[in-house]
């Protein structure tokens, strides 16, 4: 497919054989997000590790400084107090059964993030099939399944953001707008590659961060030096 003039023209803006320093590679985004909406900021990073191990899983979620330019919608598996809870902390959706048939029978899926308390694992079990393809299953390792409902809303309504490899060993992540600016988009994409740092698997052997780009919507891949972070 030929590329759009626009892009030709921000694409010439980018030398793609250099790894940039984090710091200019969020200069560069600046000048590359030039499209007419505000476009998100994708961070894709490849590791030197096999998702087919479990030893070698990496998955977590950490809160950005600045959260991801978009307000998220929370649906929240709990009853009794912890539904009331959930309520009171701002949870889009509570429910529990309930929620399952309307998943399953309207193929409803009007939320962003998924919370459930561990007592109702197995009721959202029922749905793993297609919570799970669509990332939203929730994971004790996420902080998405957990007794304090309260905490697990305001994290994600802070802008936390989840962060697991694919099968073919690349983690995708949103670190922001444009419009945030290249402070905090570098302190974003600071606080997610040091926890992916931090994640690295005891089993992982040789060279960690294979690379690591970040680009907007409709911009180039801009290459980050991503061996300052281990």
């Amino acid at each position: 497919m030929k590329a759009g003039k626009r892009y030709t023209e921000v694409a010439k803006l980018v030398d793609r054989s250099v790894a940039y320093d984090p710091s200019e590679a969020v200069k560069l985004i600046e000048q590359t997000g030039k499209a007419k909406f505000d476009e998100t900021v994708e961070l894709h990073v490849r590791l030197g590790v096999d998702s087919r191990h479990a030893d070698q899983q990496v998955r977590g979620a950490v809160v950005l400084p600045h959260g991801t330019g978009k307000t998220k919608k929370v649906l929240v598996f709990a009853k009794g107090p912890k539904a009331d809870e959930a309520t009171a902390a701002g949870a889009d959706f509570v429910g529990a059964e309930d929620m399952v048939q309307k998943i399953q029978s309207e193929n409803w899926f009007d939320f962003d993030a998924v919370v459930a308390t561990p007592d109702m694992m197995g009721v959202v079990g029922r749905i793993g099939k297609v919570l799970g393809p669509k990332g939203l299953m929730p994971n004790p390792k996420s902080g998405t399944v957990t007794m304090d409902v309260t905490k697990a809303i305001n994290d994600i309504k802070a802008g936390k953001v989840e962060y697991r490899l694919d099968k073919t060993n690349i983690i995708h992540c949103p670190i922001g707008k444009v419009s945030f600016g290249e402070e905090k988009l570098l302190e974003n994409l600071n606080a997610i590659m040091e926890a992916i740092a931090k994640a690295k698997p005891s089993a992982a052997k040789g060279q960690y961060f294979k690379n690591a780009s970040i680009a907007t919507t409709m911009g180039p891949g801009i290459k980050i030096n991503a061996q300052k972070y281990m």
